[in-house]
């Protein structure tokens, strides 16, 4: 049972796509704070001034792609230290490689299955949770 006094931790959704940021909304907004962001650029903006918990990225973007907005992250000691879940429709394994070396914690694969994103946001803000 969270205490009313503990405030929620927070998680930055990023996706160009309205319905997704419903579904990861719908998914984590019983345990966490939730703001939303349509593309990189406002992200940055957000992540900058308002440091979230945790960043979940939608890879493919218009005007700058996920990629482009962690590697800015990982560059800016405000926000470097932030972990962020790509969350993306991209399958390639060469795609999953490029968010690792980016710094990303982890690559959850759309559609979203809610116990993964769960468990994925839980070990990232939690690292001493075991399975």
């Amino acid at each position: 049972m969270m205490d009313n006094q503990t405030p929620k931790p927070v998680i930055l959704a990023v996706d160009d796509t309205p319905e997704n940021l419903d579904v990861v909304r719908r998914i984590l907004a019983a345990s966490y704070t939730v703001r939303v962001a349509i593309n990189g650029i406002v992200a940055l903006k957000i992540a900058q001034k308002q440091l979230p918990d945790l960043i979940l990225l939608d890879v493919n973007m218009p005007e700058m792609d996920g990629f482009e907005v962690c590697r800015r992250l990982k560059c800016d000691s405000l926000t470097e230290h932030i972990p962020v879940i790509f969350l993306t429709g991209e399958l390639e394994s060469s795609s999953r490689q490029k968010g690792l070396d980016l710094g990303a914690a982890d690559y959850v694969t759309k559609p979203i299955d809610p116990d993964t994103l769960l468990l994925g946001v839980r070990r990232q803000l939690n690292p001493d949770l075991q399975d």
